[in-house]
């Protein structure tokens, strides 16, 4: 296996829940290390790769670090536990999952949502999953005997499962969102060190922490850097599938290239510039628009200090926010393509204002 693919398997199968990315901060830096100049991390976690550090124009790259994932929240007398989300977790998928109680007592501790047999439901009117309902059994019989393996309330939970490929053409598992980006920006990095190419300005390639909770990593990161450009990567909803709305959710399919997006936090000189890339370079590209926010750290960077020119690149997803998010292994591969060509273009002190 070559080390890029290695490096993608080990850090996506790795647990980064919010809060606690820093297992996974350690596996990202350790790769990019080779390719990269200097290192900053912040109170918080959030890791950054610099190339060519300490010139006048800076220019950052960013995905996020961070998974969706619950809390023990309570434990009942007889041993079961019940949970809150760590970000947008989906309550309706967990019944039957297995999953890792992080404990720092014990390591990972194993565990599964149980659900009631459908034999028992059967006849009556089916309840939904909910938090109210949803609830974890680590094989304990008492509260007492939850305690002594570690577990405690604010013990943090993911899912167990890991990357797998679909017909070759597909990656899927839990958190590509969004640590396929963070793996796309580490190949970048390792493209430019083994192309030997000297950026005329400073490079901070951000893997940012907390994006799931509300872009407060990227709040974090933006206010120290302070780069004069940022271009984020995130995931977007592939609309294809079965369920989705096209009117409401636009049209976007995994395997058509990567997705720009059009909104007030874009600045719309810099998108153009993204856009124009890409097409002089062959690299197809399909568009989305958002109302008011992006929902992604573009937003942080964009509105961070006295602003800053930012847009956002997006990998096309399915069943996001599940254990089977999948994407096309071409438009991975593309995404690292355009961030490489955006960067050979980009000149120092490039002005993007709107009124000069």
């Amino acid at each position: 296996m070559e080390k890029n693919i290695e490096f993608l398997y080990k850090y996506l199968n790795n647990a980064s829940p919010t809060g606690f990315e820093y297992p996974g901060q350690q596996i990202w830096l350790d790769y990019i290390r080779p390719f990269i100049d200097e290192t900053i991390i912040d109170n918080y976690g959030t890791a950054v790769g610099v190339i060519n550090p300490g010139q006048d124009y800076s220019v950052a790259i960013e995905a996020h670090a961070d998974e969706i994932s619950w809390f023990v929240n309570y434990i009942t007398p007889e041993g079961y536990i019940y949970v809150i989300r760590n970000g947008g977790s989906d309550h309706q998928i967990a019944p039957s999952m297995r999953v890792n109680l992080h404990t720092r007592k014990n390591g990972i501790v194993k565990g599964i949502f149980g659900w009631p047999a459908i034999h028992v439901r059967n006849g009556q009117k089916e309840e939904a999953p909910s938090l109210k309902n949803i609830f974890i059994d680590v094989g304990a019989s008492t509260d007492v005997e939850v305690a002594e393996m570690g577990i405690h309330v604010g013990t943090v939970i993911t899912f167990e499962d890991g990357l797998t490929e679909l017909n070759d053409k597909y990656y899927t598992g839990r958190a590509l969102d969004n640590r396929m980006g963070g793996y796309m920006i580490a190949e970048v990095a390792r493209k430019l060190h083994e192309n030997k190419v000297k950026l005329p300005f400073t490079l901070y390639i951000v893997n940012a922490v907390q994006e799931e909770i509300g872009l407060r990593g990227a709040e974090m990161i933006s206010r120290k850097l302070k780069p004069d450009v940022a271009i984020v990567t995130d995931v977007t909803h592939d609309t294809q599938s079965p369920m989705y709305d096209k009117k409401k959710s636009g049209d976007v399919a995994c395997g058509k290239g990567p997705t720009v997006c059009y909104g007030p936090a874009v600045q719309n000189n810099l998108l153009n510039f993204i856009i124009d890339t890409a097409e002089e370079k062959g690299i197809p590209i399909q568009r989305q628009a958002t109302s008011r926010s992006t929902g992604t750290d573009t937003d942080a960077f964009a509105y961070s200090g006295e602003g800053v020119p930012s847009a956002l690149m997006s990998l096309p997803l399915k069943y996001m926010h599940t254990t089977v998010e999948t994407v096309a292994k071409e438009d991975v591969q593309t995404c690292i393509d355009l961030f490489y060509e955006l960067l050979l273009k980009l000149e120092a002190g490039q002005d993007f204002k709107y009124i000069k």
